[in-house]
This record gives C-alpha cells, structure tokens and sequence, in this order.
C-alpha cells in the first residue's frame, strides 16, 4: 500500500526542497501571448539574439553560449522563438539547422553546469524543441508534411492544417533511503565503470508519481518504499524528459537487489562511506548538470568533490 506521509521518526529524512537545479534556472519571459502575432515576432527577429543548434549541440565556448545576430544567420533552417529577456527586452530566438563551425559547438550536457541562468534556460528550451521539431516532420493524422508554426511552438499540417504541439515524457527520479539514513545507489551497464546513482523511471499511463516512484523502485532494486516526498523538478531534454525528483524510505533493506538488466549493481553508503568511495575514485558520481547529483549532495550536506564523466 502506498504511504505518502507521515515520514518516519526513525528516519533523518531531509524535507526541504533542492535549490539552483542547474537546468530549472531559466530567466528569459517565454511571452507565449506574442506566438501567434508573426508582425511582432519578425520585428523581433531584426533585434534578436540567435541561439544556433545543430543536432543536440548549441553554439557555445566551454562555459558560455555564442549569440549571433539576425543578419549573421543564412541557409536553410527552422526559427524558434525563446523569449525576452525583461530586464533589458532583448529578444532571443533559436535557429535549427544542419551545418556550423564545429569548434563553436557543444552538447548541453558538456556546458550545462557552467551556464548562467539565463543562459541555461535559453539552452534547454532551445534543444528541447529542437529535438522535438526534428521528430515531428509529419501530421500523425494523415501523413502529410508539417511546418513550424506559433514561433515554434507548434507544428502545422499542411494539408488538414491540424496543429501539433511538443510533448514533455515525465520521469520520476527517487533517492531511496532507510531508517539509518544509508542511500541506496545502483549502476546501470551503459554508464561509465564504477558510476553509480539514483532510481529512475518513465511514468506510465493512468500513473501518479508517487505510484510510479514506488513501482520503478521495487521493479529496479527489489525494496518497498514508503513516506515519498517531493524535491523538486528539472527539465531534461535528452530527447524530451522532466525529471520529478523524490525521496522515499524502506523499512526493509533485505529484499534489495539489482534487477540485473537495468540495474547491474547495487550499493547502499553512509555519508563516511560515499565520502571515502569517491576521494579513492572506487565510485564515480553522476555530473553535476543532473538532477541525481544534486539529490546525493542534498542528503549529503554539501557538494562533493569529483570528476565529471558521461557516456563512453
């Protein structure tokens, strides 16, 4: 049975909410209500600031995006409006297309951690519907070739002019703890050796989240949780994800074990343990643009000091 509250006594569990999630930073007003004006938004265009992006990779440096100007954008592409920027009214603008300078280009998961906040949130945005335009050149009721459409916001059929919009795949991510406190970790196959985070899965249809949480849980590490409670939330377009982020507590560390397909290993850590793990390199933790990272650091008490590393 699922038991959302009340937390257990026995459990040191930490209430408060994460902060500074790295890609929940945004700063730059969507203005949605200026979509459908296509005056305003071409006058827009002659002053903004573009936002390049090819593939999953943005035009940046190692720690800031590269801004071009309207002038300065040529060849075949897709526009997308971003938004304003309220304290100075600039506009920014995304422009997706098929060939840069590959030495001004990154992928958001390389720069996402050093980005400011307006900057951050520009980028997802920007990637975000990227990915889901290049995914959706065709009406799914009648085949027929789609166009951008609101600024970007939508896509519309050019033959049953039936309008489209980009969809977001909620996933839940679950710091699994119990009632001494320990966290329980797992290392999935495709990650790099010795990586090890949180739970996660995909929220199924006719699911809330704290149901899901306790489903993806008991299906990937073999525990019951029980006292869920929220953390926070941050988008994650790899291609089109936000990841709801929870802790949950287990009364019952016996029944813990790797599922052996998604799950290949599991670890619980005191925070002496986690520590020593990390300072001797024998455990490797997610980067810091994730939500998992900032979710361990939370329990910890502070950041953590190690190296950064993706998929091979």
């Amino acid at each position: 049975m699922l038991v959302v509250s009340p937390i257990m006594s026995a459990a040191k569990m930490n209430t408060g909410r994460l902060n500074n999630l790295i890609l929940a930073r945004s700063a730059v007003d969507r203005a949605s209500e200026l979509r459908t004006d296509t005056i305003k938004l071409e006058e827009l265009w002659q002053s903004a600031k573009v936002l390049i992006i090819v593939n999953d990779q943005v035009s940046s440096h190692d720690s800031e995006l590269i801004f071009f100007t309207s002038a300065e954008i040529s060849g075949e592409g897709e526009r997308y409006f971003l938004g304003i920027d309220q304290g100075s009214s600039q506009s920014y603008f995304a422009w997706h297309t098929t060939e840069h300078d590959e030495d001004q280009l990154r992928t958001l998961r390389q720069i996402g951690a050093q980005l400011s906040s307006l900057e951050a949130g520009l980028a997802v945005h920007a990637i975000a519907l990227s990915n889901w335009h290049s995914a959706h050149p065709r009406c799914p009721k009648c085949g027929e070739a789609t166009q951008v459409d609101l600024g970007g916001a939508a896509r519309l059929c050019t033959q049953d002019q039936s309008q489209h919009h980009p969809r977001t795949d909620p996933a839940v991510i679950v710091l699994i703890k119990d009632v001494n406190d320990r966290i329980l970790l797992g290392h999935q196959p495709i990650w790099p050796e010795k990586r090890f985070s949180t739970f996660a899965g995909f929220v199924e249809p006719g699911e809330s989240f704290e149901q899901c949480v306790v489903r993806e849980v008991e299906e990937e590490s073999g525990v019951k949780v029980h006292s869920v409670h929220y953390l926070g939330s941050q988008p994650w377009p790899f291609p089109a994800s936000i990841m709801i982020a929870f802790e949950a507590i287990t009364s019952d560390v016996s029944t813990a074990r790797a599922d052996g397909v998604e799950i290949t290993e599991i670890r619980w850590f005191t925070r002496d343990e986690m520590k020593d793990a990390v300072a001797s390199q024998e455990v490797l933790l997610p980067p810091r643009i994730s939500v998992a990272r900032r979710m361990i650091e939370h329990w910890y008490g502070s950041e953590i000091d190690t190296g950064e590393s993706w998929r091979p």
